[in-house]
């Protein structure tokens, strides 16, 4: 079939004779590209493929990302399918550290968030949606002594006053303003103050939550067998208690009492295994009778490929 090429001094290799072949079986897809006259190997960046499965929709929601620049970004694309396999949702993402642009498919929309930092104790994020051309931009101050954090958030453009927020151990303060709808329809717009505070008290916690409404005081004792939560509402003076007993590691009863109604409901749970737990109860409102079968682990599958069902629920009317 014709003289053969005499063998050349200098052999010219595609790979380093030391490197896996490009038709070699290692999962790391090996490139070659020329630099400064030599070749190097570029590793193609490894895919990540998620799906769960929820038994309640049933849907299927899958996950496809890929990190590269040395993982300082990363590109996800998500989606949906049903049993028949229709696919939608479909959302394609690019995400660093502090910027996150999210492509929706279906809408032809795209959503803009970043976040970066002023100082050591000053941080500002921003969101954008481009199709209905509005957003919100927050600041958060954290202050080092006493220990707390204050947020400021407004939309974009601006409607309205800002939102404050004053968070610190004991709890949380919020001012914002809001539209107040009266009788013959006209809307002011008025200044509403909400928030929690907490207080150890004896060998459980007291909590206080008020709003331009309500005001609630609710106080919880627990300990390693009993949990027993009482508390009241006003102006309604509505009074409830819950009851909460541990027989061992595996069996809890729950139990509930409204005395302003009457109703009361009660479950009990019994947990078979770290990721086995039955569950089972009663609703005095709306007289049904339940069970519930939990599972995190219905199939052992590999960790890139994650399928779950969580719960297989049946109810009774009595």
């Amino acid at each position: 079939m014709g003289d053969a090429f005499p063998p050349s001094p200098n052999p010219i290799y595609l790979l380093p004779p030391t490197l896996p072949s490009a038709t070699s079986s290692s999962p790391d897809a090996i490139e070659s590209s020329s630099r400064g006259g030599r070749l190097w190997p570029i590793r193609r960046p490894p895919l990540r493929f998620t799906t769960e499965f929820d038994s309640e929709c049933p849907l299927f929601f899958h996950k496809i990302s890929c990190k590269f620049f040395g993982s300082l970004a990363k590109l996800k694309l998500s989606f949906q399918n049903d049993t028949k396999g229709e696919i939608f949702s479909p959302q394609l993402g690019f995400i660093t550290k502090n910027l996150a642009v999210l492509y929706d498919v279906e809408s032809r929309n795209t959503l803009v968030k970043g976040s970066f930092d002023l100082g050591r104790h000053l941080q500002v994020q921003t969101t954008y949606d481009l199709q209905e051309q509005l957003g919100a931009i927050a600041m958060a101050a954290t202050l080092p002594d006493p220990l707390a954090k204050l947020e400021l958030s407004s939309c974009v453009p601006l409607v309205r006053m800002p939102r404050a927020a004053l968070k610190f151990p004991a709890g949380e303060v919020v001012l914002e303003q809001r539209d107040n709808v009266k009788e013959n329809d006209e809307v002011t717009k008025v200044l509403a103050i909400e928030g929690i505070l907490r207080k150890q008290l004896l060998n459980g916690v007291c909590t206080f939550t008020f709003n331009r409404n309500d005001l609630n005081l609710r106080y919880s004792y627990k300990d390693e067998e009993l949990s027993f939560i009482p508390s009241v509402n006003l102006p309604s003076n509505s009074l409830s208690v819950a009851f909460k007993r541990r027989f061992n590691p595996s069996d809890k009863l729950s139990y509930w009492y409204h005395f302003d109604s009457n109703v009361w409901s009660t479950v009990y749970k019994h947990t078979i295994s770290k990721e086995l737990k039955v569950k089972a109860g009663y609703d005095s409102k709306v007289r049904l009778l339940w069970a519930s079968l939990w599972s995190s682990k219905w199939l052992t599958i590999p960790k890139d490929l994650r399928s779950q069902i969580t719960r297989c629920d049946m109810e009774f009317m009595v």
